[in-house]
Order: structure tokens, then sequence, then C-alpha cells
């Protein structure tokens, strides 16, 4: 009788003693899913926070409430300002800036395509070379080699940007497929525990980018205030919370 409950047990519960695979826990790969779209909705909301800003300016300068016409404006001076103050920020910052950009872009377009292929949506299809499925950490990887070598051959400021995002592209790729990379039968590095880890670093890059991106922003904004490109910041608008304006 002992004998037989064993085998009954080894073949109702046959997964207990084996790691999960990369295509197992379905709601775990939804969450991430979440995760990449929640990355993504964060930098429109900034966007749209400083074009918004922007607009009511217009709209206060020219003493109407004529939207309408005051948005092609404000689109503009929000372009305006995004690439005045990414040309007046530090190289150090920019190089910060282009890593977790890069790394954060290929992390939430590669969840929301793994999704996608999961649910057969859309055009999006695994990769295989001669049968084998090409997992996207191996690309990640590769690209992460290459920019740590043009770094060390390459110099110059406008180098280091252009390393940092690709290098940021690279971890990105890696980072979303640490499960098949890590011995999954330590409980820490369950899907669960897993799923902690990647919430944890995507938040605290999304954080920083979101900083990042604000200080730009500031500094685009009071050039562009200075070079009278956008109107000044007065009247109704001292009502506004102003982004952060460092000075350097």
């Amino acid at each position: 009788m002992l004998a037989v409950a064993s085998k009954l047990a080894s073949r109702v519960l046959p997964g207990r003693s084996r790691p999960h695979s990369h295509w197992q826990a379905i709601k775990s790969d939804r969450a991430t899913a979440a995760l990449a779209v929640s990355t993504v909705g964060i930098a429109g909301l900034v966007v749209a926070a400083q074009y918004t800003r922007l607009l009511s300016r217009r709209t206060h300068e020219e003493g109407s409430d004529r939207l309408l016409d005051s948005a092609p404006a404000a689109a503009v001076d929000t372009v305006g300002v995004a690439v005045e103050g990414y040309s007046a920020t530090p190289n150090r910052e920019l190089v910060l800036f282009n890593l977790l950009g890069g790394f954060l872009g290929s992390f939430a377009a590669v969840r929301l395509t793994t999704w996608a292929i999961r649910e057969d949506w859309g055009p999006f299809r695994n990769v295989s070379v001669g049968g084998r499925h090409i997992h996207h950490f191996v690309p990640g990887i590769l690209i992460g080699f290459g920019s740590g070598i043009a770094g060390l051959l390459l110099s110059g400021e406008n180098a280091d940007r252009r390393i940092a995002r690709t290098l940021g592209v690279g971890m990105g790729l890696t980072f979303d497929e640490a499960a098949l990379l890590l011995d999954m039968q330590d409980v820490y590095w369950s899907r669960e525990g897993l799923f902690s880890v990647q919430l944890t670093l995507a938040t605290a890059a999304t954080l920083g980018i979101t900083v990042l991106t604000l200080r730009i922003l500031g500094r685009g904004e009071t050039r562009q205030e200075e070079a009278g490109e956008i109107p000044a910041a007065e009247g109704q608008m001292n009502t506004v919370v102003p982004w952060p304006h460092p000075l350097s």
C-alpha cells in the first residue's frame, strides 16, 4: 500500500521537485507585463504634464480660452524644452539617463512582446534558428558585451551616451529572462521571488529616470524662458507647482 501511495503521489505532484520553466506561471507573466505598461504610462504622464504646463502658459499669454489654437504651439514648446534641456545637461547625468532609458525601454518592449506571443496576438512570434528557440537574453548578453568592448575602445562624451543606451538595452533584455539564468530551486529565486526583484529594480530605475527627466525638462524650460522662446510663468501660473530647475 505504501508503494502504491508513493507512486500515486509522485504522479499527482510531479512538479514539486522541479524548477519552474520560463513558460509557466501565467499570473507572474501578466504581472510583469502590467509592470511594463506602468513604466510606459509613467513616461507618458511626465510628457503630458510638461505639455499641459506649457499649454496653460500659452493659453494664459493670449488672454483667452482658445485651447485648440494654443495646442500646436505648446507641442512645439514641449519639444524645444526637451531638446534644450538635453543639450544643457551634464554628460554624467545624460549617461545615466540613457542607461536607464535603454534598460526600461527594452524591458518594457520585450515584456509586452512576450505577452503578445503568449496570447497569440499580433505579428509577434518566437525566433528559432535550426529548430532551437533563441531567448532574448542571448542578444542581450551580446549587446552588453559589445557595449563594454566599445566603451574600452572609444572615448568622448557622445560615445559615452550612445554606449550607455546600448548597454541599457542589453541589460534590459538579459534582466527580463533572469529566471532562465538562475537556479530556480532556491526559494528566494522562485517565480514570485524573482518578480519581487524585477518590481524593485524596475521601480528604482523608473524613479531614477523620472527624476532625471524632470531635471532635464527643468533646465530646458529655464533656458527657453530666458531666451523668450516660451511664455514666462506668471499670473495664474504661480499656482502651479514647478518642476525642479537646477542651476547646473
